[in-house]
């Protein structure tokens, strides 16, 4: 198993290198001066030249590069221009309202879509399977910004229950902060629940049909033991790759969502980046999100060596 995480920590060490070289890559492609741009036409050669000292664009890029990298495995991932303050900690400060957002919506997902996916397949062909394939339809159809302004309109404007947008931290106040986040984290959460409900479903609706499950019946195994302990155990592998996505797509999807309910996370703040062209932290930023996709991803391939040993040998 060591040898194992090992080849995959290092294939993700090397994926979160090409992603830098990718980031950077990107930036420098974009047309025109970055001076220019930031500053504006009007901006005199001066204050061009000034900032393009800054920004290290009067050294060749392979050279700028090495340097940048060499910072982002300090920590340092340069100055942001809007801001004037250092990328990482701008990162750092928003990350403390972009985690528990996601996290808390993939926990939404999970405790709905699981049992609500093995549940349709279990009972397929009773009206449980279309009623609940019905359901995770019409949640997949409707857009998580939509769902998240009638959750405003509804639960924080009538109800009052909870706040429109806004953020209080959790060292201020821990109930205030847990009402700021719960209507963010649902409409991000059921969203990605109606997705997973139907791949959990697909996914043991394929070993239900295996021969082991059907020997596994015919020995007499009751209901609950033939689900739980034979068939959902070997759909794992399937599942756990479908949690992987969905905490990809709920830290992606965050983004919308947090511009919806004023949230300071990191999609407001990559938001302001591009309308400012503030490239540091652009470039930050982007390169956080693909080490973070890069993570889930090592995390769930350890997981496949736990739940299958072959796995793990391959």
């Amino acid at each position: 198993m060591l040898a194992f995480a090992v080849r995959r920590f290092l294939t993700a060490i090397v994926s979160v290198l090409l992603a830098s070289l990718v980031v950077f890559s990107a930036i420098v492609a974009i047309p025109g001066d970055p001076a220019e741009i930031i500053l504006g036409l009007n901006s005199s050669q001066e204050a061009r030249a000034a900032l393009r000292t800054k920004l290290g664009l009067d050294v060749p890029a392979p050279r700028r590069y090495v340097a940048w990298l060499g910072g982002v495995l300090r920590g340092d991932f340069g100055e942001s221009l809007n801001y004037q303050q250092p990328v990482a900690k701008l990162i750092g400060g928003r990350l403390k309202v972009s985690v528990p957002l996601s996290l808390g919506a993939a926990l939404i997902a999970t405790l709905l879509a699981i049992p609500l996916g093995i549940l349709a397949a279990v009972r397929r062909g009773t009206f449980v399977d279309p009623l609940v394939v019905a359901l995770s339809q019409l949640g997949a159809a409707i857009p998580g910004f939509w769902l998240g302004l009638i959750f405003i309109l509804y639960f924080a404007v009538e109800l009052r229950l909870f706040p429109a947008g806004g953020f209080t931290p959790f060292a201020t106040d821990p109930a205030k902060w847990l009402k700021s986040l719960v209507l963010p984290m649902l409409a991000l959460g059921l969203g990605q629940a109606a997705v997973m409900v139907r791949m959990t479903r697909a996914a043991m609706l394929e070993v239900l049909n295996q021969d082991f499950v059907r020997t596994a019946r015919a020995k007499g195994l009751g209901r609950r033991s033939v689900v739980l302990k034979h068939a959902l155990r070997n759909a794992m592998v399937t599942i756990i790759t479908i949690l992987g996505l969905s905490l990809t797509n709920v830290f992606i999807g965050s983004i919308v969502i947090e511009q919806v309910f004023a949230l300071p996370g990191m999609g407001r703040l990559a938001i302001t980046a591009i309308g400012t062209r503030d490239f540091p932290l652009l470039q930050g930023e982007i390169l956080v999100y693909a080490a973070t996709i890069v993570f889930l991803g090592f995390l769930v391939d350890l997981s496949y060596g736990l739940l299958d040993p072959r796995i793990r040998y391959s």
